[in-house]
């Protein structure tokens, strides 16, 4: 089974993030791929707290490596997912934009 490195947005609006990614790990399941989901520490850790978004940020990206592709989400790229982007390119790990009408003909609404 494919590895895929859920990429998308996380701070601001916390916990709408974190259903949104929920949605994208289902995706990638229905796909057939294994989602690797950072967002998920941020149900252990406060993203509002320097300290604990680091520690999250860093324990994410250690993942990053073990896996075969990054898919990018959401309609914006911010800071940490410019650094997750650029790591798996560093990683020559394939990197993959999902359009939200690909999400909506696995799973439609």
């Amino acid at each position: 089974m494919k590895k895929v490195y859920i990429c998308a947005p996380l701070a601001g609006d916390v916990q709408g993030n974190l259903e949104k990614a929920k949605r994208y790990s289902k995706y990638a399941l229905r796909c057939g791929a294994a989602p690797v989901t950072p967002h998920f520490y941020a149900l252990c850790l406060d993203d509002s707290i320097p300290e604990e978004r680091e520690m999250a940020i860093a324990a994410g990206l250690s993942l990053l490596w073990f896996c075969d592709e990054v898919w990018v989400f959401g309609d914006q790229t911010t800071d940490g997912m410019r650094a997750e982007i650029k790591l798996a390119h560093n990683l020559n790990i394939k990197v993959r934009l999902i359009k939200p009408h690909e999400i909506e003909k696995v799973l439609p609404q």
